[in-house]
């Protein structure tokens, strides 16, 4: 397993691997209807690729083949974050999380996290800042705004990617 940064030929794929996590990992916390809702199965690649290039984004690739991406604007807002559903509780979204929160010089992280991710933010020291029901596709959906506050330490050296 490694790292590495993004390329815009990495778009598609990294499009069905959100709407197959979504739909198979997070649907013991969410209905069928906001599974759809969130994530419909069509994306606009061309702004997901125009997002992507602007935020510092990361691949995590195992034999050749993405098992999870993940990505962080400058001010540092994690965007991101998805892990293949048959290479969940590996520690991908661990090693992702941590490029992307060594890469901003940012004296805190935010994300959205879903109820799902919820549990694995809090054990890397996050806090939520309030649950919020959003709104997709006209279904509301439950997720947590989350915080973590970085030290100078904490953006110790970074994880070499290619």
């Amino acid at each position: 397993m490694h790292l590495r940064k993004y390329k815009p030929e990495d778009c598609r794929i990294m499009a069905e691997l959100f709407y197959e996590t979504v739909h198979s990992v997070n649907k013991k916390d969410y209905t069928t209807e906001q599974l759809f809702a969130w994530a419909s199965g069509t994306v606009d690649l061309d702004h997901w690729n125009a997002s992507f290039q602007e935020h510092y984004t990361v691949i995590a690739e195992h034999r050749g083949m993405i098992a999870g991406f993940g990505d962080i604007s400058a001010d540092g807002y994690l965007d991101r974050l998805y892990v293949q559903k048959d290479c969940q509780r590996k520690g991908i979204a661990s090693m992702i999380c941590s490029e992307l929160e060594h890469a901003v010089r940012a004296a805190r992280i935010l994300t959205d996290a879903s109820i799902t991710a919820k549990s694995f933010f809090e054990r890397r020291g996050y806090h939520v800042l309030r649950e919020q029901q959003v709104e997709r596709n006209g279904i509301l959906l439950t997720n947590y705004r989350m915080e973590r506050l970085l030290q100078s330490e904490d953006q110790f050296e970074k994880i070499k990617i290619e």
